[in-house]
């Protein structure tokens, strides 16, 4: 029923039915071309804004120090490394300190650091990394490994000042691998961090959350929505590199707060205390804290997208609240749960892509090494890596994660994003604080306030004031729709096969029919007729009989009356002749007897009589 099929048929001439067998085909094609874009258009999204006015859940803010534990209480177990890194200090810089009062109560602890800090130490390579000085004890050794510069900002290899370290594998001493850093600064931070790392793995948790802050040392002061709050209102959790942190509005309780109205005056308003004469001088270089906004469901990674807070200021965190929701296959490659990622949850918060690849990297490193990293949560049945357990731990883990960031491990192909998330858009301001002015009586008041607790004067620099508030209550919803339903995509085919082959659903059908369910039954009676030939004359060899004459198959020919340029009509249809030996029955002729009249009386009436006498 398509018109370029019926033109090929009853064209005359073979020009002009190549052309329209040129057409067709062409015809054809645009039509699979069209169609493959409405197919690949009909997994497109559109995405649409909502913007609503309304009262809105006050997210949880997690506040942290940014130095994870009191120096003063650390000094116990620290007191070894510390002595090594001056050393190094005064070996390279030319510092020189007295010897630091610390008393003796880990002596077996620090005496079995000391003998990784002698494996491990502090070098200063020369000569290409050829040979390098021991900071600790002067003496030069010869280096071999491969290089791993840890600092974008080296310029040459030759440069004399870079310093680092080497780790070796603890069962071939040859695999060795070079860590160098042209800034001092950056190798001892990150020297001192990883034996920091190893003594913290040892330690156990309630220990470590005594000689962390209290949310006594904290907290100062607190308000929200323009009511007064306390430590009650936070929740206390570990985070192994910023020890114990704090969580407004949780939502542990079951309950979780809201507000109605935007501004400064309506959020929450903290006064921390920061003690920067507490602070470890070589674990932290800077002075504040951390604060964190996020969904009660929602793990604070603090390390990844805490924002630091500044001290003798006022930090003022404004908020826009936005909710997403993307759409899962086959229009994008993001989880609703994160079921389908085959990566265990070690954080026990919902899923979330930091949470798969920290997940991914915490297992790998199990499998690898033997112990997990110090810093993410412990899988089953694993624990932390140390030195006395586990001394080869330090080689494996940087091994394993400059794979991780070279994305040679698969995490990064394993983990997908969530398709729905919520994010709270912040918007910084800073000011000094207190004023000249206010000052003095803001901090005699202060250290009134908490003076039992503090047992000394406050100073502007130990102290930070944080407000956290939404902006405006304008709730904006993300959400991803499909660009095209299923009853769009076949009005689409319709209007593409109306257009170019003037077809419908029922010349689809033809189509089906004549190109796949008529050839099937072709090549089946086909087989079918071969399958019963060879049957009859393998029955025929069996019996031993000639094969009986019959009558003469019946050929096709061709019809001299009839040209190849158009299908029969009627009036060639009547020039066709008859066959000669079985002639068609004609119509026969008439029976003339029907005609004649007979009377349906057999007696003549009376009065007819009468009539035909006169």
């Amino acid at each position: 029923n398509t018109h370029g099929c019926r033109r090929i048929v009853v064209s005359r001439g073979r020009l002009r039915r190549f052309l329209w067998i040129l057409l067709t085909l062409s015809a054809v094609g645009l039509i699979l071309w069209q169609c493959a874009e409405l197919l690949m258009n009909y997994y497109s999204a559109s995405v649409s804004v909502t913007v609503q006015f309304q009262k809105l859940p006050f997210p949880a803010v997690t506040i942290c120090n940014i130095n994870p534990y009191k120096y003063s209480s650390m000094k116990d177990y620290l007191s070894e490394l510390d002595k090594e890194t001056k050393k190094a200090l005064e070996t390279f810089y030319g510092f020189s300190e007295g010897k630091s009062k610390v008393r003796r109560s880990v002596e077996e602890w620090n005496s079995t650091a000391s003998d990784f800090f002698t494996q491990i130490p502090l070098l200063k390579f020369e000569d290409l990394y050829k040979t390098a000085t021991d900071l600790r004890s002067g003496q030069k050794r010869k280096i071999e490994g491969s290089v791993f510069h840890k600092d974008s900002s080296i310029v040459n290899s030759g440069d004399s000042n870079i310093i680092g370290f080497q780790l070796c594998d603890a069962n071939n001493s040859s695999e060795c691998a070079l860590y160098t850093f042209s800034s001092g600064v950056n190798a001892i931070q990150e020297w001192y961090k990883l034996h920091y790392m190893n003594i913290m793995a040892q330690i156990p948790l309630e220990t470590k959350e005594k000689l962390s802050y209290s949310a006594d040392d904290l907290l100062l002061t607190c308000f929200f929505d323009g009511l007064s709050c306390d430590k009650r209102h936070f929740t206390r959790f570990h985070h192994p590199l910023h020890g114990n942190c704090y969580t407004f509005n949780s939502g542990e309780n079951g309950t979780i707060l809201s507000t109605s109205t935007g501004g400064s005056e309506y959020g929450l308003q903290v006064v921390l205390y920061i003690d920067e004469a507490d602070y470890n001088p070589f674990l932290v270089t800077s002075t504040g804290a951390k604060i964190i906004v996020h969904d009660q469901n929602e793990y604070p990674f603090i390390e990844d997208i805490g924002t630091e807070i500044e001290t003798a200021a006022a930090t003022s965190i404004g908020m826009h609240f936005t909710r997403s929701r993307k759409l899962s296959k086959p229009y994008s490659d993001c989880t609703e749960t994160g079921a389908d990622i085959p990566v265990e949850n070690l954080y026990n918060k919902s899923y979330s892509l930091q949470i798969c690849l920290h997940s991914c990297f915490q297992k790998a490193m199990v499998d690898s090494c033997g112990c997990a990293q110090y810093a993410q949560p412990l899988p089953a049945g694993a624990e932390y890596c140390n030195y006395k357990k586990n001394p080869n731990w330090m080689y494996c883990y940087y091994r394993l994660h400059e794979k991780f960031v070279k994305e040679q491990l698969g995490c990064q192909q394993i983990c997908k994003d969530a398709c729905s998330f919520k994010e709270w858009a912040l918007t910084t301001s800073i000011a000094q604080w207190p004023s000249a002015v206010s000052e003095d009586w803001m901090l005699r008041v202060l250290s009134w306030d908490k003076g039992q607790k503090i047992n000394k004067k406050l100073n502007k620099t130990d102290l930070a004031n944080l407000m956290v508030f939404y902006k405006d209550l304008n709730e904006r919803f993300i959400s991803e729709n499909p660009a095209n339903t299923l009853v769009i995509l076949l009005s689409n085919f319709g209007g593409q096969l109306g257009l170019w082959m003037s077809c419908s659903v029922v010349c689809v059908i033809e189509i089906v029919e004549v190109f796949f369910i008529d050839s099937l039954s072709i090549v089946m009676r086909r087989q079918w007729q071969k399958a019963k030939k060879w049957w009859n004359d393998r029955q025929r060899d069996r019996s031993g009989k000639a094969p009986q004459g019959g009558d003469p198959e019946r050929q096709g020919h061709d019809n001299p009356v009839c040209p190849d340029e158009d299908l029969p009509t009627f009036n060639t249809a009547l020039r066709l002749p008859l066959p000669q030996d079985n002639p068609l029955p004609r119509t026969p002729p008439p029976n003339y007897s029907t005609l004649r009249l007979e009377t349906a009386f057999t007696e003549q009436l009376p009065d007819t009589l009468e009539v035909g006498q006169h």
